[in-house]
């Protein structure tokens, strides 16, 4: 026999020994990742492999599902072969060690941009879109096996995770038609008990929401007008194909995700999300802001794998999901290589449940807020850490001349517990680990200057907008009282419970009880009777958080708020004495996320009209089907921390 033959067949025994234990044993595949990964770097399943192609690529399938040449067996995923909708008993891989991924060895990946208005005679024209959903894989670190995803994007081939971001100008309308590309299944289990948008015909159910966008209700993306694949099957409020955006509001920071009803938090696990910037120049270049290469999003979403690199999930819906691998633009712990000088980072947190304290490692640099979410500070604000709930962004500048010398790495690191305030605390070899700045040993041409001393504000832009104060809108007008509850379906012990989250104890099909009048502001007090912080997010109004008052007693509040749901009746005002809570000043600006407390009364001006000019909409934003309001904690909101919310004339 022939050395190469010897070769061969020791190779491939190896090969067999690794799958049929694999096979034989599913859990036990950990024990064999090393050998595997010696046998597979041997094979390297390339031209001048050791063994023919076809060889490989059946060793290479049974890596990805544990083998099988059925095509009907459990969980096998092709792009024409997607996972099929909830079932009982399936089989699954075993949950990836995350330990076992070297970090900051992938690049942060630079997010593709889309401009969203057209250039005539050197002025900016509304132009129109065609944005797709597609299925495809995606590679979330070197060392993973390929990821089923749905993302979004202007053709299959250019559709990434997180989707492009489209950058449109204030006051110039933006026209996008939403395609709907994807599968006749969903390629994550979703849970049939919880209120869920399901075809009758088959298909994957979308619906294009832009999160902080003030638009008309025919085109915010509401919950029942999602539609399938060509549009073959549509839900109750769906109307049309096109959505317009009249860019109307305040220059600043939003996103756009899928709202199908129930299955917000199976969809956007999967990849559809994506930035969207409002730019207004004549405002934002006397800030001097860092653009270019030197302007970055950071998309910040945690995942959990499966050994084959698809996403694990459960199949019964779960209070929050939680992910030990955070990824940044769509990587696994990545880096990127900086200069010493000034750079702008937008970093949005878009997890399902996770919230995020972020630091830059040893107290090395601070970061300077400049807006967050959908606007601009009144004046920057310099902070040490930013405290990230779920959906909501910071627009901030990290000076990295400020660095010494000998620094050339540091770290951004996460401490948030979860769930968020008091949940586990993260591992700081896992999830208190987010990204690395690879930091330019000497400075270079283009490079800032460093300061002898760090002054506030000398490398930042020193002024904000003055519409962001809370008191630049008139007074509010009514009062309301929002109360977020849990709810547990059956009080029997021999039934099993499930879980609800209702706002007011109502659901989002009962009638809608919060009718503002399009045009007014209003202080709306919001009630956590649940052991979690929740980001409230109202769709079309900004708000801002103006007090958090902590409840005392607040398990007698909850008891008798259980039975009677009436704040007068439980004797909010004698509960609502204790402890002030300060809004971070970093927050103090329109937002359309507000974190809300456990056991805190957090007071909210509600702005229903535009905040920058002090002016209504300039559209009908008392039409069908109205918007909604709700937590957004994707698990919470599909059940069913939703509510309508309907506007007046």
């Amino acid at each position: 026999m022939s050395p190469r033959i010897q070769q061969l067949a020791a190779v491939l025994l190896a090969a067999v020994v690794v799958v049929a234990a694999a096979q034989d044993e599913p859990a036990a595949a950990k024990n064999y990742q090393t050998q595997w990964d010696t046998v597979m770097s041997i094979l390297n399943c390339k031209s001048d492999s050791l063994i023919p192609s076809y060889i490989c690529s059946v060793i290479s399938k049974s890596r990805w599902g544990w083998a099988s040449d059925d095509p009907n067996d459990d969980d096998e995923y092709t792009p024409d072969h997607p996972l099929p909708a909830p079932a009982a008993g399936r089989r699954r891989w075993p949950v990836m060690t995350s330990l076992n991924l070297t970090k900051y060895v992938d690049a942060l990946p630079r997010i593709a941009k889309i401009r969203g208005y057209g250039i005539r005679h050197g002025r900016p024209v509304p132009i129109k879109l065609t944005i797709g959903m597609y299925s495809k894989t995606w590679q979330f670190h070197r060392d993973m096996p390929p990821t089923p995803v749905f993302v979004y994007g202007q053709s299959l081939q250019t559709a990434t995770f997180p989707g492009p971001t489209i950058v449109a100008r204030q006051g110039v309308p933006l026209a996008v038609e939403w395609q709907n590309h994807l599968p006749d299944a969903h390629i994550l289990p979703w849970d049939p008990k919880v209120p869920t948008a399901i075809p009758k015909k088959g298909g994957v159910p979308t619906v294009v929401h832009l999160h902080g966008g003030a638009h008309p209700p025919e085109f915010d993306g509401h919950a029942f007008a999602w539609f399938t694949r060509d549009f073959a099957e549509n839900g109750s409020t769906w109307t049309r194909k096109t959505y317009t955006y009249p860019n109307v509001q305040a220059p600043g920071n939003l996103w756009y995700h899928d709202h199908a009803l129930g299955l917000t938090r199976v969809s956007l696990l999967a990849g559809l999300l994506a930035a969207y910037v409002i730019e207004k120049p004549e405002l934002e270049a006397p800030m001097s802001l860092p653009c270019g290469d030197h302007d970055l999003h950071l998309v910040i979403a945690d995942r959990e794998f499966y050994t084959n690199g698809s996403i694990s999930i459960d199949r019964e819906w779960k209070p929050e999901y939680f992910g030990l691998v955070i990824t940044v633009n769509g990587k696994a712990w990545p880096y990127l290589s900086v200069h010493r000088r000034r750079y702008r980072l937008r970093i949005l947190n878009a997890s399902n449940a996770r919230y995020f304290n972020v630091t830059l490692s040893n107290g090395a640099l601070p970061f300077t807020v400049i807006g967050s979410d959908s606007s601009y500070l009144s004046r920057p604000v310099t902070v040490s850490n930013l405290v990230l709930s779920p959906a909501e962004i910071f627009d901030v500048i990290v000076d990295f001349s400020r660095l010494p010398a000998a620094v050339t790495e540091i770290e951004m690191l996460n401490t948030a517990p979860y769930p968020f305030p008091n949940g586990t605390q993260t591992d700081p070899n896992l999830d208190g680990k987010v990204m690395a700045f690879n930091v330019s040993a000497k400075w270079q041409l283009g490079d800032d200057m460093p300061m002898p001393e760090p002054v506030n504000s000398t490398t930042a832009p020193e002024i904000g907008v003055p519409f962001a104060k809370v008191t630049a809108l008139p007074p509010t007008m009514k009062t309301r009282y929002i109360v977020l509850y849990e709810n547990m379906t059956s009080n029997d012990p021999n039934t099993a419970k499930t879980m609800n989250l209702y706002i007011n104890g109502l659901r989002l099909e009962d009638p809608p009880t919060e009718t503002p009048i399009s045009g007014t502001t209003e202080l709306w007090h919001v009630i956590n009777l649940t052991p979690d912080n929740h980001p409230l997010h109202l769709h079309l109004a900004e708000f801002q958080a103006v007090q958090m008052l902590q409840l005392v007693d607040p398990d007698i509040f909850k008891t008798c708020m259980l039975q009677h749901n009436d704040t007068v009746a439980c004797n909010l005002s004698q509960h609502a004495v204790g402890a002030l809570q300060p809004v971070p000043e970093e927050e103090k600006t329109w937002k359309n996320v507000v974190k809300i407390p456990p056991a805190y009364v957090t007071s909210v001006v509600v702005a229903f009209r535009l905040v920058h000019n002090n002016m209504p909409y300039p559209f009908d934003a008392t039409a069908a089907p109205g918007y909604v309001y709700h937590c957004h904690i994707l698990d919470h909101e599909d059940n069913a921390m939703i509510r309508p919310l309907t506007l007046l004339r």
